[in-house]
């Protein structure tokens, strides 16, 4: 040892560490948008803070019905104000299209207008019918504006008269159907679509989407089944909520919605499923982009921490219609007895319109409360989340009483404090001999258990009014 004269000073690892932060009510909506009007992202992830960004990278449209991801848009960045969002749009305009005959445009003010679905890029203009086609920046403008593709004529160029011709293709989503939303992997090139892209925002972003949507398809069994797939194991790993519309075009009853329920095959702790669809002054959406949006605003204003029920919130709409726009009436008889099935819906109350329903899908089959109580449910999966993120860092070190010790003291400091703000009613972690077999310790393998109380919503009150005759002497006697 060289020699030394003096103080040293060294420092050690903590062996309690700072619990890793999750991010939890992130949408991952699925679905169309005009990505024509924008960057052009087909089958690609689009991480969106706000409503500015997404727009320049999908375009936007007030035609929801034809582009599902701008309601998505419009429900959580202006309604409620949560971020981020990751969007996926499946529309491809490269195939997706139906091809316009060229016709004769009077130009006003040197404008002619065409629909929002015309593909800008596939724009044939012409000054007469047999002429040749204009050269876009030399002979025209043409831009998006107010619902509308406008060509404009520009000084100079090859326009002189009041009329042009003009064949375009349009974006078709009629083309669009479930297989598109459902994805899957290319197999000659190994590329994700639609909802097989859940699996990759972890990896691209290091965040875990919770809230799988997909307004306007998810009424359809089959992207039902596979957004449950998703949310049960979001990349191997982590659990998510597939939040499904039910067919509000066929169901016009709210009787009916369960047999719907039944048919479809929708019964898992993982899904919530609601009916009908809401309105806000004239403008239709779904549901279900109303939910996630509001799941998202109440974990914000719970610290990040989804340990309360989004139902009795409320919700930017000013009633409950179905698709064709015929506003239903949901009383709390009707409203209590979808949620005794197991579906959310959404009512007026004391002239206060919210969120009504605290069960999961798996409800009324399921007695766990666990697995049928939203907030209940997601805490557990927050927790889980929590665990997995905070100690992947100590995987793959050694064995030891002291990494073993470590754990349970971490996990037991951060679940008092869960419990302080009454996140939890009460937790704990255990490292139990009797589930870590000496041959399991020998293959590097240690079982932590965890025992976690979130909550429950208090979703009944009763107060018993009594009269008592011995007020009446105390009040009027002599």
């Amino acid at each position: 040892m060289a020699y030394y004269h003096g103080i040293k000073t060294s420092e050690k690892a903590s062996s309690v560490v700072t619990p890793a932060e999750v991010a939890v009510g992130i949408t991952f909506a699925v679905g169309t948008a005009p990505v024509y009007m924008g960057e052009g992202a087909v089958n690609s992830l689009v991480f969106a803070n706000s409503y500015a960004e997404a727009v320049a990278q999908l375009g936007y449209s007030d035609d929801w019905d034809s582009f599902s991801l701008c309601e998505v848009m419009k429900t959580h960045f202006a309604l409620y104000g949560v971020s981020p969002v990751v969007f996926v749009n499946v529309l491809d305009p490269a195939t997706h299209k139906t091809a316009v005959t060229s016709a004769e445009f009077t130009l006003v003010d040197g404008r002619a207008e065409l629909p929002d679905t015309a593909i800008k890029s596939s724009l044939e203009v012409k000054a007469t019918s047999s002429g040749d086609t204009l050269i876009e920046g030399t002979d025209y403008t043409a831009f998006y504006d107010g619902g509308k593709l406008i060509i404009e004529k520009l000084s100079g160029g090859a326009i002189t008269g009041s009329t042009v011709y003009i064949g375009y293709d349009k974006a078709d989503i009629s083309k669009v159907n479930s297989d598109d939303v459902i994805g899957g992997i290319d197999i000659s090139t190994g590329a994700k679509k639609g909802l097989e892209l859940v699996n990759s925002v972890f990896s691209k972003y290091g965040i875990v989407p919770e809230l799988i949507i997909a307004p306007g398809f998810s009424d359809d069994s089959a992207v039902a089944a596979v957004m449950q797939a998703k949310a049960n194991s979001i990349c191997g790993l982590f659990k998510g909520k597939a939040i499904i519309d039910a067919d509000c075009k066929t169901i016009k009853k709210y009787s009916d919605v369960y047999g719907w329920k039944s048919d479809k095959n929708i019964s898992g702790e993982n899904q919530i499923l609601c009916w009908p669809m809401v309105s806000l002054g004239g403008v239709k959406y779904h549901l279900s982009s109303h939910i996630a949006a509001l799941m998202a605003q109440v974990d914000s204003d719970n610290g990040g921490i989804p340990s309360e029920s989004p139902s009795n919130k409320a919700v930017q709409a000013d009633s409950t219609v179905l698709a064709d726009g015929t506003e239903v009436i949901m009383e709390l008889s009707d409203a209590n007895v979808l949620n005794s099935r197991g579906i959310v819906t959404a009512m007026n109350f004391n002239g206060r319109f919210a969120l009504w329903g605290n069960e999961t899908a798996c409800f009324p089959a399921s007695t766990d409360v666990k697995d049928y109580f939203i907030p209940v449910n997601r805490m557990f999966g927050y927790v889980a989340q929590s665990l997995i993120l905070t100690f992947w860092s100590r995987l793959d070190s050694k064995m030891s009483r002291r990494l073993i010790d470590s754990v349970v003291d971490t996990v037991n400091i951060w679940l008092n404090g869960l419990k302080t703000a009454e996140h939890l009613l009460g937790g704990r972690i255990e490292f139990i001999s009797d589930e870590n077999p000496t041959t399991d310790l020998m293959a590097g393998k240690l079982k932590f258990h965890l025992y976690i109380t979130p909550p429950s919503p208090a979703k009944e009150m009763e107060f018993t009014l009594e009269y008592d005759a011995d007020y009446v002497s105390e009040a009027l006697g002599g």
